[in-house]
């Protein structure tokens, strides 16, 4: 790809339109070997495919194209750098700087004007820039975290830039993510216990419900709006969003909260059975029904909510005859001939597209519309990545307090890695994942590195400088990763404490790919 708009070709005058006078126009069928001497040699000759002399191109015309096309470069050049949300540092074959871009300027406190031309190391430690070993061992970096100056947190990308196998400088791009590193931190030094997790108020009914990015304030804010109302609801959302917690939010900020909350999963009962279940009932029903009969799920939630999960996956006769109860507000227990009045509340959830069904013809129109009075979208944990901190050291108080254990602390590349996750499985996936952190690790003194992660989850982390397939297998290289953590990645105070040289280190380093 190249941005120059014209080529040796756009801007040579062919010889055919030269006049005949002209003193270097060229007699017919001259090959470019027999220029005649009269003709400039600082000039340019295009030829065709049989190496005839086609055109010319003056010097001066040559000369004012490729600046025109030198300050296009440069604009398009310096918007991008501009552009961009990451810091960026461009270094020559000397590793003098060439430039930086605003957010560069702005991560360092330095200008590019004041620095430009000038030795890197003038401005930085050789440790701390991942930079610096790029252009020593003329290989990119990909992905790696770095702490370049205190209470500075990036990711790098940094590639040495080659004019053909030469080369004639370095490139480094820096994503800040010192403000996720920050709150992780500062969510460790905290302390939650089990029972305020678990319990709920009048106060704060979505109190379960963890995170403060914006898209769940805004599901919150409706699901509180219509807890008062009597309405319907319908909560949408991929599997493991907290589909059923916002239900439960709906029921404790609603009038009903005093009164039982039952909840059902249409996917898991089998359809024989669905009806007794939901509507219970008589004695001598069926082959098997228990004496006395038994009472439904409409009748344990009687005055309260009932919360239909998965209701995507309710059989086709089941939704005719909720939509009869739900329009008559009252039912029927299975082999009974007494109306029972239905005083229930429906919170319907699904991760189906129901609209799509109806269309289909999989799912009743009109039952639909009748669960679908009010709706809220549960938005998956991708599009809220910014509550992953708190959710995972929430979690992790949770499970050490329920397993006795100490809270682990987990490295930045984890929470790092953890971020870049697509989470299919949502909060549910994330919880899970915890939970095996503290359980088979909980014990250990120092942090959850990358390698205590689930082998599924390693083999995702490709791009983390540390991720590969083996497992840490000798001594000394958790020796070397203990010495960088005591030092806060300091690789001269690391050594020392090794008792090794720097070199031997930095040999090391790269000998288990740290």
């Amino acid at each position: 790809m190249t941005l120059l708009r014209r080529s040796l070709k756009d801007v040579a005058v062919p010889i055919a339109d030269q006049p005949k006078n002209s003193e270097w126009r060229l007699p017919e069928d001259t090959l470019i070997a027999q220029l005649p001497p009269l003709l400039e040699p600082k000039d340019i000759y295009t030829v065709d495919h049989m190496n005839n002399v086609v055109g010319i191109v003056k010097k001066q015309v040559l000369a004012n194209v490729l600046l025109e096309e030198l300050k296009r470069t440069n604009a398009f050049l310096q918007t991008m750098m501009e552009a961009m949300d990451d810091a960026v540092t461009m270094v020559d074959e000397e590793q003098r700087i060439i430039q930086i871009n605003a957010k560069s300027e702005q991560l360092y406190a330095l200008t590019s004007c004041a620095i430009a031309g000038k030795p890197l190391r003038d401005y930085f430690d050789e440790e701390a820039l991942v930079l610096w070993s790029v252009m020593k061992d003329k290989q990119p970096v990909v992905h790696q975290y770095n702490q370049p100056k205190p209470g500075l947190h990036v990711i790098v990308n940094t590639v040495p830039v080659f004019e053909g196998e030469a080369c004639v400088g370095g490139l480094s791009i820096e994503r800040d993510i010192t403000d996720v590193v920050r709150l992780n931190e500062e969510l460790s030094s905290k302390t939650a216990s089990l029972h305020h997790l678990n319990t709920t108020s009048e106060d704060e009914p979505f109190q379960k419900i963890i995170g403060r990015s914006e898209p769940i304030r805004r599901a919150i804010h409706l699901a509180a709006k219509v807890a008062k109302t009597t309405a319907n609801v319908l909560i949408t959302g991929e599997s493991g969003v907290g589909k059923e917690l916002f239900a439960e939010g709906i029921h404790q900020a609603s009038d009903r909260a005093e009164k039982p909350f039952i909840a059902i999963n249409c996917g898991a009962i089998p359809a024989a059975l669905f009806e007794s279940e939901l509507f219970g009932y008589v004695q001598g029903a069926f082959t098997g029904a228990a004496k006395g009969g038994k009472k439904g799920k409409l009748d344990a939630a009687k005055g309260g909510t009932l919360f239909l999960d998965e209701v995507g996956e309710m059989p086709a006769e089941l939704q005719v005859k909720l939509l009869r109860v739900l329009e008559e507000r009252a039912y029927y227990r299975v082999g009974g001939h007494e109306a029972i009045p239905l005083d229930v509340r429906i919170v319907a959830a699904t991760n189906r597209d129901l609209e799509k069904m109806v269309a289909e013809g999989r799912f009743r129109e009109d039952f639909y519309y009748r669960l679908h009075v009010i709706s809220i979208s549960i938005p998956p944990l991708r599009e809220r990545i910014e509550d992953l901190p708190e959710l995972v050291q929430s979690f992790l108080q949770e499970f050490a307090q329920r397993y006795e254990k100490p809270v682990p602390k987990l490295d930045p590349e984890v929470l790092y890695a953890l971020r870049t996750q697509k989470w299919e499985g949502n909060i549910r996936q994330l919880r899970n994942l915890i939970e095996r952190i503290v359980i088979l690790n909980g014990d250990h003194e120092g942090s959850v590195h990358w390698y205590h992660l689930p082998e599924s989850y390693q083999q995702k982390l490709k791009h983390m400088p540390l991720a590969s397939k083996d497992k840490p297998k000798k001594d000394e290289r958790m020796e070397i990763i203990n010495a960088l953590e005591k030092t806060y990645g300091n690789k001269s105070a690391a050594a020392k404490l090794l008792g090794i040289s720097r070199a031997t280190l930095y040999n090391k380093l790269k000998h288990y790919k740290l």
